[in-house]
């Protein structure tokens, strides 16, 4: 995240007070605070001098003549560019290991790390798990249900369940079905799920190593899709009401447009696709999100790409408003996401 700056090393430390006493109080920075604030001495004037410049390469603007100075996202981007991110507290870290480990399913952590990231940073958690398309069976589960309804469990060997509830012809016993999940689960557990169906296939087309009954529900079952898994990613996102009371300079109309894009499975993935590019285990740190959503300007993305005990990739990342704590931010997603990444079922 090193970032070369060609400014003097005066007016970078300058500019990070400035940035630091934005995100503390929100409000435009004046070369007097600036000033109390230096272990050495150094006049408002020379400090307004400094100011002045670096309004002049972009990095801070004036709303008002008679008001202090803004940092840009330019100047927000060169500030984090040099950041390391916080040790989490000990008490924290070890919350995570221990809340994770009660968790045995891939949705369920996933889901676990999006609210703890609120929880830590009081923004909005965002968490995903993109299943790869060589996930392979654990076990099947087949209930029989009233009206003629069959739930169907699938386990995956990262531990992904998918739940489908299918229609029938004809009413299923529970023998029948029991008979259909041991052929099943004995024949292809380990298989690669498309390998599997394909397999389940052909072995229908030419054996009948079932009794007539149970074979033709096997028919029905594998035409309603048996070991036919959604790919699409297990995404979790919490806390955008946090958003709420952040300044965002947004109309009423636009802040309920970026909720709405919140809402959207797609359009978190999307998000998450967009700024999250580097290899898994680098921490990336986005400011202005214009490029996803225009009410997304004033806002900031932190998160990282790890890759799960079973191979799948899962992304994890942090919300939040441009003036937010940003160090405090990186500690809590390097460390969720380390907690996540390390974890064996």
């Amino acid at each position: 995240m090193q970032t070369p700056s060609r400014l003097k090393p005066r007016h970078l430390e300058i500019l990070n007070a400035i940035v630091r006493r934005f995100i503390e109080t929100g409000e435009p920075v004046g070369s007097h605070s600036i000033a109390m604030l230096r272990r050495e001495p150094l006049s408002p004037a020379s400090i307004r001098n400094a100011m002045a410049e670096l309004a002049e390469e972009g990095y801070l603007s004036q709303p008002h003549t008679s008001a202090g100075r803004i940092p840009t996202e330019k100047a927000f981007r060169l500030y984090v560019s040099a950041l390391t991110a916080a040790r989490l507290a000990a008490a924290d870290a070890e919350r995570l290991r221990s809340e994770f480990s009660l968790l045995h399913t891939v949705g369920d952590r996933v889901e676990r790390s999006s609210h703890i990231l609120v929880e830590l940073t009081r923004n909005v958690g965002i968490a995903a798990a993109m299943p790869a398309f060589s996930q392979e069976l654990d076990q099947i589960e087949l209930v029989p249900l009233a009206d003629n309804r069959v739930l169907t469990i699938l386990v995956t060997r990262d531990r992904l369940v998918r739940n489908r509830v299918v229609a029938l012809d004809e009413p299923s016993s529970p023998e029948e079905l029991l008979s259909i999940k041991n052929y099943v689960n004995r024949n292809f557990a380990g298989w690669r799920l498309g390998d599997a169906r394909r397999e389940l296939l052909r072995r229908m087309l030419r054996e009948r190593e079932l009794y007539a009954a149970a074979h033709l529900k096997l028919q029905a079952l594998y035409s309603q899709g048996l070991l036919e898994v959604d790919e699409s990613p297990e995404v979790h996102m919490e806390g955008a009401s946090n958003l709420l009371g952040q300044d965002l300079h947004l109309t009423r109309e636009r802040m309920r447009e970026l909720l709405r894009a919140l809402e959207e499975k797609k359009r978190l993935i999307e998000l998450l696709d967009r700024f999250l590019e580097q290899p898994a285990g680098e921490l990336e740190v986005h400011v202005g999100l214009e490029r996803a959503h225009p009410a997304m300007k004033d806002l900031a993305l932190i998160g990282m790409t790890v890759y799960l005990a079973s191979g799948m990739p899962a992304k994890v990342a942090v919300l939040g408003p441009i003036r937010m704590h940003y160090e405090r931010v990186m500690g809590a997603v390097l460390q969720t996401s380390r907690a996540l990444e390390g974890l064996r079922f």
